[in-house]
């Protein structure tokens, strides 16, 4: 009787498994496994991207949902002026882990969303052609000194916004660049009582910020866009200057005009 009843389950598993093989695999077993179905935010895993000269990394090849629209590679800037001949953004590793970081938090609570960089890594040539555009203007206050050197200069400080799928960047109430009281961070309820801002432009700053912040970076008060990965003295300990004239990340052609426009009423959306 058992060894009746240990043939018949014998026989059922077999017929059971060329049933599902019929079903699924048309009667053909497949060559390797199928593979596993799973959506791209939830990896834990980070990518390993190329190190580069000055230990940077393209952001692109660390997370391509990041969208990339480098201002500087373009006349949309408060210099009118292309300074870099690529539109390619780097970063430190550890920076573009972070903002790596971010980016998946942002997809975890808004999957529409996406980041949009406009500025990265900034050689120190380029910081001294902004300055001199600068110095002698009232906008020196937006733009560090090179002999101080900024974050830029170190691929340790981000500008971005957020944006759609199709790079369209929400409205954040001024445009990129802006010199003006509008881009403050820390004046948002005043400028939204005197409807200066609105209060969806207001609530787009704080989710931007609110994505960063939990990645690990400081915003700043005058720059709603701007974001430090770390402190001016931790970087010049951490990582190298861009003091070199990579011709990736450098137009050497490029000339500033001696003076600028009003930028306070041009840049402005």
């Amino acid at each position: 009787m058992k060894k009746k009843t240990v043939f018949a389950i014998t026989v059922g598993v077999l017929a059971a498994a060329v049933y599902l093989r019929h079903v699924f695999f048309k009667g053909e077993l497949p060559s390797e496994p199928p593979p596993a179905i799973c959506h791209a935010d939830t990896l834990s895993a980070k990518p390993q991207p190329q190190p580069l000269p000055y230990g940077l990394v393209r952001i692109r090849d660390m997370d391509t949902s990041i969208l990339v629209d480098l201002k500087y590679a373009t006349t949309d800037n408060f210099t009118g002026k292309i300074l870099y001949p690529c539109a390619e953004a780097y970063l430190q590793r550890e920076t573009a882990e972070k903002l790596y970081a971010a980016g998946q938090y942002l997809q975890s609570l808004h999957p529409d969303l996406r980041l949009l960089v406009y500025d990265a890594a900034r050689p120190l040539s380029i910081q001294q052609k902004m300055w001199d555009a600068v110095k002698n203007t009232p906008y020196r206050k937006y733009v560090a000194d090179p002999e101080r050197t900024s974050l830029h200069n170190y691929g340790a400080a981000v500008d971005l916004t957020l944006s759609g799928r199709n790079g369209k960047p929400l409205d954040m109430g001024t445009a990129f660049d802006h010199f003006g009281e509008a881009a403050s961070t820390v004046r948002e309820d005043e400028l939204l009582r005197r409807g200066r801002l609105t209060e969806q432009q207001v609530s787009n700053r704080k989710l931007l910020r609110e994505v960063m912040q939990k990645a690990g970076f400081q915003s700043i008060s005058g720059e709603w866009w701007h974001f430090n990965s770390c402190t001016l003295a931790e970087a010049r300990r951490r990582y190298p200057l861009l003091s070199g004239r990579d011709p990736l990340l450098v137009n050497n052609t490029a000339s500033l005009p001696d003076t600028l426009p009003a930028m306070e009423n041009s840049r402005q959306q």
